[in-house]
């Protein structure tokens, strides 16, 4: 079977898992977003751009979606608690080995016959309803062997394939009720209840996407983290001890210095353009100013603990 074969390369290429579902299976994404509209007015704006990702065209067949590890690289000390781990060993770095798997997986599609659509869909949530995890309260997709430190790729194609039962049963039974870690060390409280986030109160949100610098209110509550946030991860008990640190990322150990807070505000534009921008080209060629403010945040909260530390 054509899915099948789908399914092996994947597993040849290194992915943990991978699922086919047909689309138009989001309904529940649509309802969700609703209710955090109600709930964060505040925020509408954020979770408007996101209705789209539950509406594919109409050449819209199947979703492939698959997972795969990265809690077997090496943490650099001096970026610990300062960089979120997804964004430091970014999948969609061209250099990297995950890009260049990504990419081979693309073209073994297209010789295929198989064509992949421009467009999004909710992947924690498809990658879910495909049975390659289960969600924990934080809102994150946990892998059973390598909790929530997994990549999902998500694409939409034209042929229709053999799907996947679609899985219903979206909760993790071991994240229970009674454990609320990672709501209480929230250090914006962006996380108010199970599956309940403010988006627009979220530090990932906050380091990355602002177009003004955040009250300084809400800066206090921010730590020191320089770009993105891994504490509600690095709380909950499902990720205790799932990331192995064998394996050095390429060619991190050359951005270590230029990522310190100091080196950050002392940065010129050439050099924000020449060496940041190309790791982490999604900040923005123009927001160097948005990294110096996070620097001098980051610097002055820096006589705190690291918030995981108070819930350990």
């Amino acid at each position: 079977m054509l899915s099948q074969k789908i399914k092996n390369k994947t597993l040849e290429l290194g992915f943990l898992s991978a699922g086919i579902i047909p689309t138009g299976t989001f309904d529940e994404y649509t309802r969700h977003l609703d209710e955090l509209v109600k709930s964060f007015p505040e925020s509408e704006g954020l979770y408007q751009a996101l209705y789209n990702m539950a509406r594919q065209q109409e050449s819209a067949k199947s979703i492939i979606v698959c997972t795969k590890r990265y809690n077997k690289y090496k943490v650099p000390d001096n970026l610990d608690g300062l960089i979120g781990k997804y964004y430091l060993f970014d999948s969609r770095v061209p250099y990297s080995q995950e890009y260049r798997e990504i990419k081979e997986f693309e073209s073994f599609l297209n010789l295929l016959g198989i064509n992949i659509l421009q467009g999004r869909v909710p992947d924690r949530l498809a990658a879910a309803k495909a049975g390659l995890g289960k969600f924990g309260r934080n809102n994150f997709l946990y892998d059973p062997k390598h909790g929530s430190y997994i990549y999902i790729n998500a694409w939409i194609v034209d042929k229709k394939l053999e799907y996947d039962p679609i899985e219903n049963d979206l909760l993790s039974p071991e994240c229970k009720e009674s454990c609320r870690k990672c709501v209480q060390s929230c250090p914006t409280k962006a996380l108010s209840n199970s599956f309940f986030m403010d988006r627009g109160k979220c530090i990932t949100h906050l380091t990355c996407f602002v177009k003004n610098t955040p009250d300084e209110k809400i800066q206090s509550q921010m730590g020191r983290w320089l770009y993105g946030c891994d504490v509600c991860q690095d709380v909950c008990p499902l990720n205790k001890g799932k990331f192995t640190e064998t394996e050095e990322y390429p060619l991190l150990a050359d951005f270590e210095l230029y990522l310190k807070p100091e080196q950050i505000i002392e940065m010129d534009e050439e050099t924000y353009k020449k060496i940041i921008n190309p790791r982490f080209w999604y900040a923005g060629e123009e927001n160097l100013w948005l990294w110096k403010s996070n620097a001098l945040r980051s610097i002055k909260n820096s006589g705190e603990k690291k918030p995981a530390e108070e819930y350990k």
